[in-house]
């Protein structure tokens, strides 16, 4: 994955996995992720010019915990949170499963934030802006998922992030060496939703990314 990444002009990917409770997909539960977390410290002391940056795709459970503890979270770079079950809430009550998630001061991220499919399923019932504005609140960020089945944020919900200040993170969401180039998707999302350069997170130097991922993971005050 870093040679793909390099490949593809990159200077620092985030390694993802999810986390215990998706066990079809062998979801890392704190032991296994305090593992891979060594391994990365590890492959990173051997890269020059590279950085790989420790992060998790944690479960947001149905009442707005996360689905690891904050001792194995702490040890990360980022924080990724999602909804991968129980998208038939009511809308008041997934909106608020999303807002206490965000309360968590290891969050950094949300992924697809309405968790769409598309030609499968539509997203979850979700009071969009609400969420957006909590996210300003708490300086966390929304992810651009550029997976073709996904391209979640909408180019409208994208300018909604622009417009209330909130920073979109455009994710690969590559599950192989092959789908770096789903990058070119999700960049033709974000110019569809007026995101320009300043409003990418990912489109910052490593310095500047750290120093704005710290402020969402407990080692800052929150922008």
């Amino acid at each position: 994955m870093v040679s793909a990444a390099r490949a593809h002009g990159l200077s620092y990917l985030a390694i993802t996995e999810h986390s215990r409770r998706l066990a079809m997909v062998r979801g890392l539960d704190p032991v296994r992720l305090a593992k891979q977390i060594d391994r990365i410290e590890r492959l990173n002391e051997t890269l020059t010019g590279f950085t790989v940056l420790k992060g998790i795709e944690v479960d947001i459970l149905e009442d707005g915990t996360l689905d690891l503890p904050d001792s194995i979270l702490q040890r990360l770079d980022l924080v990724v949170g999602a909804i991968h079950h129980r998208f038939d809430l009511p809308r008041a009550k997934q909106t608020e499963r999303l807002l206490r998630a965000m309360d968590n001061k290891h969050f950094s991220l949300l992924a697809h934030p309405t968790g769409r499919l598309l030609d499968e399923r539509p997203g979850y019932d979700i009071d969009l802006l609400r969420v957006i504005r909590k996210a300003k609140e708490r300086g966390c960020f929304l992810e651009l998922n550029a997976h073709p089945a996904r391209l979640d944020l909408s180019d409208t919900a994208c300018r909604m992030a622009r417009d209330e200040g909130v920073l979109v993170c455009l994710n690969s969401d590559a599950h192989s060496t092959y789908e770096f180039d789903n990058l070119r998707l999700g960049i033709s999302q974000a110019r569809r939703g007026w995101l320009e350069k300043a409003d990418v997170l990912n489109t910052r130097s490593l310095d500047a990314l750290r120093t704005l991922l710290a402020r969402t993971i407990g080692l800052g005050a929150c922008v």
